[in-house]
C-alpha cells in the first residue's frame, strides 16, 4: 500500500489524500475494516453509527467483507443507521435497477441492521412531493447526529452520488437530471439507454461534505483520468469530486489501474528520487520523447535535465547512450512475425523461431473481442502457417438487442415453416410482450441470443481462415445470469479454461489483459486463464509456452508496455474491419459501449493508428498501424 503521507513529495502533486492498494480487493477489505472498528468502538459504548453508503459495482467488496465480519465474526449492526446516496426517479423499490433492491440483495438482507435504521431515497413519491421529501430526508441525517462515514465511487464525468458536473458545493438532498454519459454508462444496467431514468434523488454536494468521514474508492484504468483530475486538479464545478480537496477528512483508495495517471505512477521522476529499473528508464524516456515532439535519438541532455531525468544521464553518462539503448530496445519489439520467423537469429526478436509452426490458443471473452483486439495478428499467424485456435470464454448474450432476435427468429421461423421452430418466432414475441423494459431475458430469448453470438464467431473465424474444430464454445458459468451484473468466479469456469488449455498445450497463449472493461468481464476472464495457469505451470509441455496480453478497445497501451508489436498494412487493416463485421448484432450501435467514442471497427482503427503514429513519433519506422501486446509471466 502506498500513502502520500509516506511520501512528502507527493503533496505538490496530490491535494487529498490518496492511498493505493495491489487491487480492488484488498482496498475494500481495508474500507470494510475501517467501518467495522467504528462500529465496534461505538457499539461498546452504547453509541449508535450512521454510515452514508453508496451502489454500483464500486462498494461490492466492501459489504461482502462487511457480510463477512457479522457472520464470521459476529460484527452487530444493530446499532447502525444508513442512509444511501441516491436513487433513480422514478424507481419502484422491486425493480432489477433499484437501488433498495441493490442495497437488500448486497448487504440488507445478510446483515442483522433494523429497517427502521435503513434509508434509502425514495423513487416512487410524487413529483409534486419531491421537494418536501427531500428537505425530510436531510433532517433525518441531522437527527441521526450526522454522517459519521461516508462511501463513494466516482463517475466518469467526476459526479459523487448524481451530482452532474456543474453541481454546486453547497447543494443539499435534491432531484437531479443525468448527464447523458451517465446515462450511457447505465445503459448496460437498463438493457438499452432508452430505459435509464432521465432524472435521480441524490444527497447533494454539501450533504456528503457534512460527512465526518469520507473514503472515495475507485477500480480500474477507466477511471484513471478523473482520479487524476480530482487528486491533482483545480477544483471546479466541472468535476464535483473536486470539491473533496476541501474536506479535512477525506481518503481516496484506488487500486493501481484507477491509479495509473497519477503523477506518482506515470511520472514518478517529476515527485521524487525514483529507483532506475529498465522498466522506468524506457517509459521515461518514451515518455520524454513524445512530450518534446523529438525522435528519441534526437533527444539531448538538456532534455532530460530540465524535465526531471538528470538521474538517467548520471548513470550512463550523456544522453547519446541512453538514445541509442532505448531506441533499440522499441525498436526490437516491432516484428511482422507473432509467432516468431523461422530459420532466423531470434536473440532480438519478441517471439522464438522454434518450434516453427506453433499452436496458438487465443482467449476472447466475448465473441468478437479476438478481431476488434488482434485481428491483424489473428490472421498474420493462420496466414504464416500456425495451429491457431479461438476460446470463446462468455456466449455475449446480453449484448444483443431484442429486434435482432426477433430478427433471427423470423428468419428460423420462414426456413423451416414445418419444423420444429416453426412457433419460435410467436414463442419469443410472446415472451417479450411480457416482459418489462429491463427485466432479464426469458431462457428461450437467452439461449436464441447466444446461438447468434455463436454464429456470428464462427463466421468471423471462417473469414480468418480458422477451421470449425479450431473453435471453442466455453460459455463460463459465471456470465450466464441474463444480466450485466456476474455471478462470482468459480472452480467451473477455471476448469473449463484449464481443460481447453490442456488439450492444445499451446506454445502461445493471448489473452485479454485490458482491466477497463465496464461490465467486468475481461477481469473476470482474464482471473479464470491466471488461476488455470498456476495449476499447470509444472507441466513440462507450460516451459516453453509464452503468454501475450492484449488490450480490448476500452483503454489504450503505452509504447513503453508493448513487447510485442506487430505491424499491419492498410489492406490487412481492412480485412480486420471485415472480420469484425462478421459480428452484425454489434454493428452500428454496439449495446454496451462503455467509454467507446463510436462503433468497435472505428476504436479499433483509432488504437492501431494512435500505436504507429507514437513509434513514428519515436523515430522509429512508419506503419499504418501496430497492433500491441505485453508479455506476461507468472
Amino acid at each position: 500500500m502506498n500513502r502520500i503521507s509516506e511520501q512528502s513529495g507527493l503533496k505538490i502533486f496530490e491535494k487529498i489524500d490518496t492511498s493505493v492498494y495491489p487491487s480492488s480487493k484488498e482496498a475494500s477489505e481495508y474500507v470494510a475494516g475501517e467501518i467495522a472498528n467504528l462500529i465496534r468502538a461505538r457499539n461498546q459504548t452504547g453509541q449508535n453509527t450512521v454510515l452514508g453508503l453508496a451502489t454500483g459495482s464500486t462498494p461490492l467488496q466492501v459489504y461482502a467483507w462487511l457480510v463477512h465480519l457479522h457472520q464470521k465474526e459476529g460484527l452487530s449492526f444493530k446499532r447502525v443507521i444508513t442512509f444511501n446516496l441516491d436513487e433513480y426517479y422514478p424507481m419502484k423499490p422491486d425493480e432489477l435497477q433499484s437501488y433498495v433492491r441493490f442495497m437488500n440483495e448486497n448487504l440488507f438482507d445478510h446483515i442483522d441492521i433494523k429497517k427502521k435504521n435503513i434509508h434509502i431515497p425514495d423513487g416512487t413519491i410524487s413529483k409534486k412531493d419531491v421537494y418536501d421529501y427531500c428537505l425530510r430526508f436531510e433532517k433525518k441525517i441531522e437527527d441521526a447526529g450526522g454522517l459519521d462515514v461516508q462511501i463513494l465511487g466516482i463517475g466518469r464525468t467526476g459526479h459523487i452520488g448524481f451530482n452532474e458536473p456543474g453541481s454546486l458545493e453547497k447543494t443539499r438532498t435534491r432531484l437531479v437530471t443525468l448527464d447523458e454519459l451517465t446515462r450511457s454508462d447505465a445503459a448496460a444496467t437498463f438493457y438499452g439507454e432508452e430505459h435509464v431514468p432521465r432524472q435521480a434523488i441524490t444527497m447533494g454536494v454539501g450533504t456528503i461534505l457534512s460527512a465526518r468521514k469520507i473514503y472515495l474508492m475507485a477500480w480500474g484504468e477507466a477511471k484513471a483520468e478523473v482520479i487524476k483530475e480530482t487528486v491533482e486538479g483545480d477544483i471546479t464545478v466541472q468535476i464535483p469530486a473536486t470539491f473533496l480537496q476541501r474536506h479535512e477528512n477525506t481518503r481516496i483508495i484506488l487500486d493501481e489501474a484507477a491509479a495509473s495517471q497519477l503523477s506518482r505512477k506515470k511520472t514518478p521522476w517529476l515527485v521524487g528520487p525514483c529507483t532506475w529499473t529498465d522498466k522506468l528508464i524506457l517509459r521515461a524516456v518514451t515518455w520524454l520523447s513524445l512530450y518534446l515532439g523529438k525522435p528519441i535519438l534526437k533527444l539531448t541532455d538538456e532534455d532530460y535535465n530540465q524535465n526531471g531525468l538528470s538521474d538517467i544521464l548520471t548513470e550512463y553518462g550523456n544522453a547519446y547512450n541512453v538514445n541509442i539503448r532505448i531506441f533499440n530496445e522499441v525498436q526490437h519489439t516491432i516484428t511482422g512475425w507473432p509467432g516468431g520467423k523461422p530459420n532466423a537469429d531470434d536473440s532480438n526478436r519478441p517471439e522464438r523461431a522454434v518450434p516453427f509452426p506453433k499452436k496458438v490458443l487465443v482467449f476472447s471473452p466475448h465473441p468478437a473481442d479476438d478481431v476488434i483486439s488482434m485481428g491483424g495478428t489473428l490472421m498474420r499467424l493462420v496466414e504464416h502457417g500456425h495451429e491457431v485456435h479461438v476460446a470463446y470464454q462468455t456466449s455475449g448474450n446480453i449484448a444483443v438487442y431484442d429486434d435482432e432476435a426477433i430478427r433471427y427468429a423470423d428468419f428460423i421461423s420462414n426456413y423451416r415453416p414445418n419444423g420444429s421452430d416453426k412457433n419460435l418466432l410467436i414463442d419469443i414475441i410472446k415472451a417479450m410482450e411480457e416482459k418489462n423494459p429491463g427485466d432479464i431475458d426469458p431462457p428461450q430469448m437467452l439461449k436464441l441470443k447466444s446461438h447468434i453470438r455463436r454464429v456470428e464467431a464462427n463466421s468471423s473465424c471462417r473469414y480468418c481462415g480458422i477451421p470449425q474444430e479450431r473453435v471453442h464454445f466455453l460459455e463460463m458459468p459465471f456470465y450466464e445470469t441474463g444480466r450485466e451484473r456476474k455471478k462470482p468466479l468459480s472452480k467451473a469456469d477455471i476448469s473449463l479454461v484449464k481443460e481447453v488449455i490442456e488439450k492444445i498445450k499451446p506454445h502461445q497463449i493471448y489473452a485479454a489483459g485490458d482491466l477497463s472493461d465496464p461490465n467486468g468481464t475481461y477481469r473476470i476472464c482474464w482471473d479464470a486463464i491466471r488461476q488455470a495457469l498456476k495449476e499447470i505451470k509444472n507441466q513440462e509441455w507450460y516451459q516453453d509456452c509464452y503468454v501475450w496480453l492484449y488490450r480490448g478497445i476500452w483503454q489504450k497501451i503505452e509504447v513503453s508496455d508493448i513487447d510485442m508489436a506487430v505491424p499491419l498494412s492498410p489492406g490487412e487493416r481492412l480485412k480486420k474491419r471485415k472480420a469484425i463485421f462478421k459480428h452484425s448484432s454489434q454493428k452500428d450501435q454496439p449495446k454496451y459501449p462503455g467509454n467507446m467514442s463510436g462503433e468497435f471497427w472505428m476504436v479499433a482503427d483509432e488504437q492501431t493508428i494512435r500505436n504507429a503514429r507514437n513509434y513514428d513519433l519515436l523515430g522509429l519506422a512508419e506503419y499504418d498501424s501496430i497492433e500491441g501486446f505485453s508479455r506476461w509471466k507468472s
